[in-house]
């Protein structure tokens, strides 16, 4: 920590002036390119003080612009330094720091800032390595930027002077069809072919199974394995056979899942891991087969493979999709004694299955268990309680907990409020829900569009106007315009009461 600060300290000076530039509109200073001006052509900062004079005398090394670069919390103030540091004497850009530059600003979007980056580096004589684009072309998958994905991809071999590696080739693949730019991804395949002498490896087969598997393809992923078999450099893996299990599971084709299992182990000798037992375990469960699964957990456990956390929890899952509570007690009861470090998944799996055969207590304890042991639970565990609390007639219970949790550093998410309302609202007690949504709209949580208006007309044929109009009004503000059918029921009722300047409210709201 005390480098880390040291760094701050020394850089301070160097973009304590960006500071008062931020209200401004983002630019980015490297549009006037280092190689092609002076240091008297760059941006000059206005009135700098006496501490930045004495502060830019100071040589700052590549270590400290990159520690500063990562702990900026402003992009603007990180680039402004990294543009400043190339002033000092001897100093030059090297592969690292640019790297550092571009990962700030493609975590803040600051794209237009990155192209003024990229135009730089073509005019540096630093050696680059294809890290800098691979890191990018994830970026900007995330940012949904397909198109530049392939960019970086091309920048690769004019920037670093080397063909791309089968690691690059393969990440802009995975990701092209991650994001299902299918044409794209078989635009890109047939270019790395024809350009760079492309002969796929395992990991780059492996994508093409995948995304068959995902279409519900398995000709065609059958037929990507047997071109796979006849390459001694791209031979099926543990992954390919675990895709095609997967893929079989998904589509309920489980003898033909376990066929291709037998095979691999007995015929190619490949040894599967705890995720591919998973597979099998949870198809098994999916088509309400526990007792396979079962067996399919003790062949593993005799094979010398054992069984992690989410190999109990979804076999705890079966067993409570079933009802058999006591089963499932005693696979939880098993995985604590195993010596695996009990986690979320495995608690909540098992409160789950309490919460389904009407055991909510068991599983209230089960949360007490939780934290006496210091595993935090999740929004998800609380969705589980929530819904069991109101599945057992306890809404007031289910209120009082959504009301409190907040305040005790729990973050619950807007299905934890959606689930006691959509109970609440399906056994007729308007008067809770009521309460529920005002506290839904103060934290910001808007509840699903159908259900709004469905409580909205259900309080006006109950005559409970003033919930009903609080309701609306408070809905609208949070941007969520309820459909005509509640504005006409609701108008009426509040003229029966002879309420004329909500009416007129009301009236001008559905103007707008």
């Amino acid at each position: 920590m005390g480098g880390i600060s040291k760094v701050h300290r020394g850089l301070s000076s160097l973009s304590s002036a960006s500071e008062s530039s931020i209200s401004r509109s983002w630019f980015s200073p490297l549009k006037y390119l280092k190689a092609a001006t002076s240091k008297s052509d760059l941006p000059v900062e206005n009135n700098p003080t006496k501490q930045e004079v004495e502060n830019k005398r100071k040589y700052m090394s590549h270590e400290a612009i990159i520690n500063f670069i990562r702990h900026a919390e402003d992009p603007q103030r990180a680039l402004n330094a990294f543009n400043k540091v190339s002033e000092q004497r001897g100093f030059n850009h090297n592969n690292a720091t640019y790297a550092a530059i571009l990962h700030k600003l493609a975590h803040s979007k600051k794209f237009n800032a990155i192209d003024g980056i990229l135009r730089q580096m073509k005019y540096e004589t630093c050696k680059f390595h294809e890290g800098i684009f691979v890191n990018l072309m994830k970026l900007f998958s995330r940012a949904s930027l397909h198109e530049r994905v392939v960019e970086m991809f091309d920048a690769i071999q004019p920037m670093v002077r080397e063909k791309p590696s089968l690691n690059a080739i393969s990440t802009c693949l995975n990701l092209l069809i991650e994001s299902k730019q299918i044409a794209k991804a078989q635009q890109f395949l047939v270019a790395c072919k024809k350009n760079l002498d492309l002969e796929p490896n395992t990991c780059i087969y492996n994508i093409l199974i995948k995304h068959h598997c995902r279409n519900e393809d398995l000709a065609s992923a059958f037929k990507v394995l047997e071109e796979m078999r006849k390459l001694k450099i791209s031979y099926p893996n543990l992954i390919t056979y675990s895709t095609l299990i997967d893929g079989h599971c998904r589509l309920g084709k489980l003898k033909e899942a376990v066929d291709l299992f037998e095979d691999m182990v007995s015929k190619y000798q490949i040894i599967p891991d705890a995720l591919t037992y998973n597979l099998l375990l949870n198809g098994f469960c999916q088509d309400g087969k526990v007792d396979r699964a079962k067996k399919i957990m003790e062949f593993m456990k005799s094979n010398g493979c054992s069984p992690n956390i989410y190999n109990y929890a979804t076999l705890i899952n079966g067993f409570c999709k079933e009802g058999r509570l006591s089963e499932a007690k005693e696979a939880f009861d098993e995985m604590k004694n195993s010596g695996l470090e009990l986690d979320t998944v495995g608690y909540t799996a098992l409160m789950n299955c309490s919460c389904k055969i009407g055991s909510v207590d068991d599983a209230l304890e089960l949360l007490k268990e939780m934290k006496e042991k210091s595993c935090q639970p999740d929004a998800t565990t609380f969705n589980v309680i929530l819904r069991g609390l109101c599945r057992e007639g306890r809404y007031d219970e289910a209120l009082r907990m959504l009301d409190r949790l907040p305040y005790q550093g729990v973050h619950l998410n807007k299905a934890s409020y959606r689930v006691v309302l959509n109970i609440l609202l399906k056994e007729g007690k308007l008067k809770r829900a009521a309460e529920l949504l005002h506290l839904m709209l103060g934290r910001g949580f808007v509840p699903h569009f159908a259900t709004s208006n469905e409580l909205l007309i259900r309080m006006c044929n109950e005559g409970r106007a003033d919930d009903a109009a609080s309701a609306v009004f408070g809905l609208v503000e949070m941007g969520l315009k309820p459909e005509m059918e509640t504005w006409t029921a609701l108008l009426e009722l509040i003229c029966k009461e002879r309420k004329l300047l909500s009416v007129f409210e009301l009236l001008d709201n559905l103007a707008k």
